[in-house]
């Protein structure tokens, strides 16, 4: 099975990707990769592929729980978003949009699992990144213990949080990833980390000491 790691590693950078077209080896931006692959150029579609398939597979892999489900999801989305790419404003980002269909396709079969980020602990304790490298074992029990946190808040919740501290999209693009205007974003993303912060001060103390949440 494929783990998020392993794809990770390869995978080339985001950013700006190189195609083949009739003049030779071309450097397009993404929004002319775009229009390229909405035209039926395959070429350009598979470097699409290549840049957001890290994000894709992340994202479904935190909503499942398991590699392999999360890399048919992933699969599915890019058949699905081919289909639908002419529909797409190419001056806008494609992520969230990709992200929005992962997100669709992976409801149905969600299952409780995945990984940890350190933003999220930054989020809801206010506080910066820790650079200390000493007692690892404290630190791994902290990921588990907040990963088991973040389980017990519902779907709605635990999907905001996960684009938005997991996957670190930007307020703009966790809103076009959930359809959704940028104020109710905030406000969601709000009630989300005032519902952790009670799970964790009530089930998860470990979490809390020595600290504010």
């Amino acid at each position: 099975m494929r783990s998020p790691t392993v794809l990770r590693n390869h995978l080339p950078a985001i950013g700006v990707h190189y195609i083949n077209d009739l003049s030779g080896e071309a450097r397009l931006e993404e929004s002319t990769l775009i229009r390229h692959a909405a035209s039926g150029d395959a070429a350009a579609w598979e470097s699409l592929m290549l840049a957001h398939q890290e994000a894709v597979f992340r994202f479904a892999y935190l909503l499942l729980g398991d590699p392999d489900d999360a890399e048919d999801i992933a699969q599915e989305s890019f058949l699905r978003a081919w289909k639908y790419l002419k529909r797409v404003d190419p001056a806008r980002p494609l992520k969230p949009w990709l992200l929005s269909i992962t997100a669709n396709l992976a409801s149905n079969r969600r299952r409780s699992a995945g990984r940890y980020f350190a933003a999220l602990m930054r989020a809801f304790r206010d506080e910066p990144t820790s650079t200390r490298i000493e007692d690892k074992s404290a630190q791994n029990l902290e990921s588990a213990e907040l990963w088991n946190a973040v389980q017990k808040l519902n779907a709605a919740d635990q999907r905001i949080i996960y684009l938005r501290y997991f996957l670190d999209l930007s307020v703009n693009e966790t809103a076009q990833a959930l359809q959704v205007a940028e104020g109710t974003v905030k406000s969601k993303l709000s009630r989300a980390l005032d519902k952790l912060r009670t799970v964790i001060q009530k089930d998860f103390p470990v979490l809390t000491e020595g600290r504010e949440v």
